[in-house]
């Protein structure tokens, strides 16, 4: 266990640059194998990431959380519609459990992970908080869904139109064919997850590995930069690309400041 440890910001690192790497390679080739690649690559990146800054045992409650959540609420959103409004996926997302294809749990643990670090960077200037107050815990979970469903204001749409992922019932909604209930849903269902893996550290407070260095911090950072970029270039329709640049550069910026005063104090 401990040598593995030893290498996990190696791993992190290798597996951050394969996702950037797939990334860029989908905006030249959407193809649902390069999606599903992505998909693994930064859910892997990231729970590698959290076993660093959380310890081995928070970051699988993350996982768990997320994936579980995650999975729950699309199925019933696919199902009954609820949450996000009605829809049904496509086959573009690659095999399901159930309704739901199944990279799609593991981005709901990836990108809420990486909202809570940039949250926590933002206010807190360290990737980690510790055990916050239950007000701040509220706080600090609302900020990481606000987080989260920046980064959905462009990918939805994306999804729906040059991806065709997945059909909504109802197509004039008022988010280019999308529906406002969705970012409802988005809001509550990352919120569910984040401030439900806080309330677990309440008695368990997280155990970071003693080899934390500022580039791993990074890591969170650049997953989130990195699809922001994408969409600012790839997104559709073509105004979702300036949304994307200040929607999600914002929490992007303010996280770095947040960092560069972190590795200062280190």
């Amino acid at each position: 266990m401990k040598s593995l440890l030893n290498h996990l910001p190696r791993v992190t690192l290798v597996l951050l640059g394969g996702f950037l790497l797939a990334l860029a390679s989908r905006g030249w080739s959407e193809t649902t194998t390069l999606l599903i690649v992505s998909s693994i690559l930064m859910f892997a990146c990231c729970w590698a990431s959290a076993s660093h800054f959380l310890g081995h045992a928070p970051a699988l409650r993350f996982v768990i959380i997320g994936v579980v959540v995650g999975w729950f609420a699309e199925e019933m959103g696919a199902r009954f519609g609820w949450f996000f409004g009605s829809y049904t996926y496509t086959d573009v997302l690659g095999p399901r459990i159930g309704s739901v294809p199944f990279i799609i749990p593991l981005m709901w643990f990836a990108l809420c992970y990486v909202a809570y670090v940039i949250g926590n960077l933002i206010v807190w200037q360290s990737p980690t908080d510790g055990v916050p107050s239950n007000l701040m815990s509220f706080i600090m979970a609302f900020l990481g869904a606000m987080i989260v469903t920046a980064y959905d204001l462009g990918a939805d749409p994306y999804m729906v139109f040059t991806l065709k992922a997945w059909i909504m019932t109802k197509t004039d909604g008022g988010w280019f064919g999308e529906t406002l209930q969705g970012f409802v849903g988005w809001m509550t269902i990352s919120f569910a997850i984040i401030y439900g893996f806080r309330l677990t550290l309440r008695n368990k407070p997280p155990v970071p590995s003693s080899r934390i260095t500022p580039l791993y911090a990074l890591v969170p950072l650049l997953i989130y930069g990195g699809s922001m970029v994408f969409q600012a270039l790839k997104g559709n329709p073509i105004e979702t690309r300036t949304i994307a640049l200040f929607a999600m550069g914002i929490p992007v910026l303010t996280g770095l400041c947040g960092w560069m005063r972190w590795k200062e104090a280190k």
